[in-house]
């Protein structure tokens, strides 16, 4: 356990050491969801009029969730692009002949992630309460927001990590981002679940992104909803692709070895 730690902090103090030396690779990530919050709270915000809009928190704090997911799910994703760069520059395999244990490597990302998410959470939550965001949970509530938001940065981590290592080139990254951006749009993202129609209603009551988004939005408000199966589904993502992770590290251990 302790090789495996090792291994994971050496590797996420190398991951933000780039970081802080190279802000074009963090500047870009952080003003899409701001970019994204101003232009959701502020440009939509006439549809908290649409008859059957009954969020009381308002519109700022209803797109807030929706752009705190996104911004999670998204940070996970950007540090996949990060693994594959790794791998192109043959950092990666060389990493892979010489970590004792190798399942810290993907812990190593994972945190990288997280402490690189989190310096944007704090920006983007900053902006938002200078827009005026009300907030009608307490401490308890906004913990259970965050805690989300930080298994959605986790799902997005595994997901990209398991495409990056199957293809080991930033020739992947579509494949990272086109599948999140569609379960990401095609969740309640602009008005309630219940104010869609059609398809559109349909897709999004089944999406597992759609418990995440709803939860939240209840915790802002304080009025939590569907609290048990957003965390389930949280739980079962992080598991199934948790493994997807795990095997894409075998398969790059296979093309190393």
């Amino acid at each position: 356990m302790k090789g495996r730690l090792d291994v994971a902090v050496a590797l996420a103090y190398r991951q933000l050491t780039i970081l802080v030396k190279n802000p074009s690779l963090f500047i870009p990530p952080m003003l899409f969801p701001l970019m994204n919050f101003i232009a959701f709270a502020g440009g939509l915000s006439r549809l908290r009029h649409v008859p059957g809009f009954d969020f009381h928190g308002g519109y700022t704090a209803f797109q807030f969730v929706f752009v705190l997911l996104q911004s999670a799910v998204f940070g996970g994703v950007f540090a996949g692009f990060g693994i594959a760069r790794d791998f192109e520059r043959g950092f990666a395999r060389r990493l892979l002949v010489s970590a004792p244990q190798r399942g810290g490597i993907i812990l190593g990302y994972a945190i990288a992630a997280f402490v690189r998410w989190l310096m944007i959470v704090v920006l983007l939550t900053i902006v938002a309460l200078i827009e005026g965001m009300q907030i009608g949970g307490d401490g308890v509530d906004l913990f259970g927001l965050f805690l989300l938001a930080a298994f959605a940065n986790q799902i997005g981590l595994l997901w990209a990590c398991g495409i990056a290592m199957r293809f080991r080139s930033v020739q992947s990254g579509p494949l990272m981002q086109t599948p999140v951006f569609m379960a990401l749009f095609l969740a309640p993202v602009y008005v309630p679940l219940d104010l869609l129609r059609g398809w559109t209603h349909s897709v999004a009551r089944l999406n597992p992104l759609t418990f995440l988004l709803e939860a939240g939005r209840g915790f802002i408000e304080g009025e939590p909803t569907h609290v048990e199966a957003a965390f389930a589904v949280a739980a079962c993502l992080l598991a199934v692709f948790g493994v997807w992770a795990l095997r894409g590290l075998r398969a790059a251990e296979r093309v190393g070895a």
